[in-house]
């Protein structure tokens, strides 16, 4: 396939409530929504960037800039034979992994519509695993008595983990206070976000006799050498987040012994090629893996569920159902949580879900098309660069 045009929407969408992490505070999703044209059919895929680089360097105008300068130039005019091939004409430009994993995963997307198939085929899944476990993530709460309520709330509901948002100072009293008032089977994690260093090992020690399954990303967001003096100072296995860029990423710091488990954010790692890579790398070490999310869309979130056949996806991941963060998603229908805490991978070809036109008209503030005339302008420069490649 050649890649015939692009259209770019940015799309800002309220949440039904704010969440916040050791970050901040969001009130509002934002994301880039990608649509790849190409002989009739088209392939969808949600940036995961967002408006500050707090997560990581990246932001949505990197995003953009990446994209219109570098990326989607070098696939003007290249006949594409396999999804796959993207990663490596891209992988020259450094860094850059969000930009450039939108548009492989538009490629992904547009191949298996193509072949008529779900995209999970394509990317190698277990057709056992159509129904995929799912927990819930939960912000920081004004008060433990607040995280019990959301909690319990969620629990009703039926998803099967709950990950809880955890910062210096609102940490080991609310987790304490939950794992008293759920019971000591509910799987309970806690998300740091790079929010301590390893002179709080103390206070992270005394985390280990509340169960939990994990702690993620507790130190640095580059880090896996003092993740390994925390691993072995800590009985709560250590998860990686944002340390892991790349299947080089996952092999160090599995064999430093820095982590016990690995979230997998498709985003994070630059598109599917390279997250099934970490996948396997994991898998051929006993290291589990899980899909993390970013509070994406409906688009997003279809990708997050398709990869997650894989068959080393062993723990329920961040792909909860639409209503849990909006009133409204951008696909139509959304996707509901089943009794048993599972969401079902989406049937139809590709992803299976594709943005509602009048939506996707009504959250976009900005809209662009790129039309691709096969040569290659090279860039770099924020302005006046054209919009025809």
């Amino acid at each position: 396939m050649k890649i015939e045009f692009l259209e770019l929407d940015f799309v800002q969408i309220p949440l039904k409530s704010p969440f916040q992490t050791s970050f901040g505070i969001d009130s509002l999703k934002t994301a880039w929504i990608l649509t790849l044209h190409a002989e009739g059919l088209r392939g969808y895929a949600e940036s995961v960037a967002d408006v500050e680089p707090l997560y990581n360097e990246e932001t949505h105008a990197s995003v953009y800039f990446a994209l219109k300068n570098d990326l989607v130039p070098r696939l003007a005019g290249v006949d594409i034979q396999r999804p796959d091939e993207v990663h490596a004409r891209l992988a020259p430009v450094r860094g850059n992994r969000m930009a450039k994993a939108v548009l492989e995963m538009a490629v992904w997307d547009w191949f298996a519509r193509s072949q008529g198939q779900p995209l999970w085929k394509l990317l190698g899944g277990d057709p056992s695993r159509m129904r995929i476990p799912v927990g819930v993530s939960i912000g920081i709460q004004p008060s433990p008595e607040a995280l019990i309520d959301v909690a319990q709330g969620y629990l009703a509901e039926g998803y099967r983990r709950l990950k809880v948002k955890i910062k210096p100072g609102t940490d080991r009293v609310p987790l304490e206070r939950l794992r008293a008032a759920v019971g000591p089977d509910v799987l309970i994690m806690a998300d740091a976000n790079s929010a301590y260093r390893l002179s709080d090992v103390e206070t992270l020690k005394a985390l280990d006799p509340l169960n939990l399954m994990m702690l993620e990303q507790p130190l640095q967001e580059d880090d896996i050498i003092d993740h390994r003096v925390l691993a072995a100072a800590l009985t709560t296995p250590i998860c990686l987040d944002e340390a892991i860029r790349s299947e080089e990423d996952a092999r160090k710091a599995i064999e430093l012994g820095s982590c016990s488990i690995i979230n997998i954010k498709v985003g994070r790692v630059g598109g599917h090629a390279v997250a099934r890579r970490v996948h396997d790398i994991a898998q051929a070490h006993g290291v589990p893996v899980w899909c993390g999310g970013m509070l994406e869309t409906g688009i997003g979130r279809a990708h997050n569920l398709h990869l997650s056949t894989l068959p080393n996806f062993r723990l329920p991941g961040d792909t909860s159902a639409s209503q849990r963060y909006f009133a409204e998603d951008l696909i139509d229908p959304p996707f509901v949580l089943n009794p048993d805490g599972t969401l079902s991978v989406p049937d139809g070809p590709g992803i299976g879900v594709e943005p509602n036109s009048e939506r996707l008209s009504r959250f976009r503030t900005h809209h662009e098309e790129w039309t691709i005339q096969g040569q290659r302008k090279g860039g770099g420069l924020p302005y006046g660069v054209p919009t025809s490649f």
